[in-house]
């Protein structure tokens, strides 16, 4: 048990509407991310799940039980929705040991001592942190506080669990160290997982599905595979990848986009639709050669950027600036001169006015 439905739901605050008539379904064990930037509405959808915010209109309900309905009049406090919670900041009680913030609610649900006892070992096992359940959150790393949080959930053992940026107040290995032990706790624990974020990394890495969304609507919804690969406008296509998507305005002419210094070749039935266009394709999807190549196109190398495995270009066709990610630790002088092909199969293409991709489009 454990799906999620949200039918109709519109939030206000003020006059400014943060969320807009949103349709929302989560299955069953399913992990689903929602992406956004800052001001999207994404934190206050899982506060709305929970309980913490209640919605303007619409219908919330958790498995069959309608927790929240504004027509019938139904408003289920967060404690009676039964929910796992985490947030950015890890809520734990300063004067209670490690032990008893983790059981605290168990406790008060008058679960049995040897039950307790069992199910504090389990979790602090599961989060690494055995050993620890005598220490209080001062004498804790951030990392290790954020895990005693986890392990919280871990002894509640809700069937739904709801995360609000856990880990963006931890560096970066941590960080990496964190998202291993939140996938393997949805995989252990099998329960629906709602996961806010705006870290691009964590949404990909994580997720059987990511919701993009802007301005209290959803952009597009769909795997992590498709959201990076086909992504629905130029705000998706953008608001994913680091680095960043390359994009290129130019105008149709004889099969090809006219860019200037760029000619890109097209599918027939993108080529047929005449006038302007943006192409977009991700920088590890451009071939780079240091010799002239038959149709290959010149470019002149900027600041590289070694990130250890892999080294960012920039690189320019004239004056139109392009980003390429190659494998490896590559070292070049300033203005050597490359050449680059794009991979046909990884183009996207985008209509100027709408800037909806035309995928369907393409033949």
């Amino acid at each position: 048990m454990g799906q999620i439905l949200l039918n109709g739901i519109v939030k206000s605050y003020g006059k400014e509407v943060v969320v807009k008539n949103l349709d929302l379904t989560v299955e069953t064990g399913e992990f689903l991310t929602i992406l956004g930037p800052s001001g999207c509405g994404k934190t206050t959808t899982l506060r709305m799940i929970a309980g913490l915010e209640e919605p303007d209109q619409g219908m919330i309900k958790l498995d069959d039980k309608v927790v929240f309905s504004r027509n019938d009049g139904v408003v289920v406090p967060p404690e009676a929705r039964h929910l796992g919670l985490i947030f950015q900041s890890y809520a734990l009680w300063p004067h209670m040991t490690v032990a008893k913030n983790i059981t605290l609610a168990l406790k008060e649900q008058k679960i049995s001592k040897s039950e307790i006892a069992q199910r504090l070992e389990n979790a602090l096992d599961m989060v690494q942190l055995t050993g620890y359940a005598e220490r209080y959150p001062s004498e804790l790393s951030g990392g290790q506080q954020q895990r005693v949080a986890v392990a919280r959930l871990i002894a509640l053992r809700p069937s739904i669990l709801l995360m609000d940026e856990p880990l963006s107040n931890l560096d970066a290995k941590l960080r990496t160290e964190m998202r291993a032990s939140l996938k393997r706790l949805h995989r252990d624990l099998g329960a629906t997982t709602v996961y806010v974020t705006h870290d691009q990394i964590e949404a990909l890495t994580l997720s059987d599905r990511i919701i993009i969304m802007n301005e209290g609507q959803i952009m597009q919804e769909g795997s992590p595979y498709d959201i990076y690969h086909h992504p629905a406008n130029i705000f998706v296509a953008e608001f994913i990848g680091d680095p960043g998507i390359n994009l290129f305005k130019g105008t149709i002419s004889n099969g090809m986009l006219d860019c200037g210094a760029i000619s890109i070749s097209l599918p027939t039935t993108i080529a047929n639709r005449g006038g302007n266009l943006i192409a977009g394709i991700r920088p590890e999807k451009i071939k780079v050669s240091e010799t002239a190549k038959n149709g290959w196109q010149e470019v002149t190398t900027g600041i590289l950027q070694p990130t250890g495995a892999n080294t960012i270009l920039e690189v320019k066709a004239e004056d139109i600036p392009i980003t390429l990610l190659q494998t490896g630790f590559i070292t070049l002088s300033e203005d050597t001169p490359l050449w680059i092909d794009f991979e046909t199969d990884a183009l996207s293409f985008f209509d100027t006015e709408t800037q909806e991709n035309l995928r369907n489009e393409v033949s």
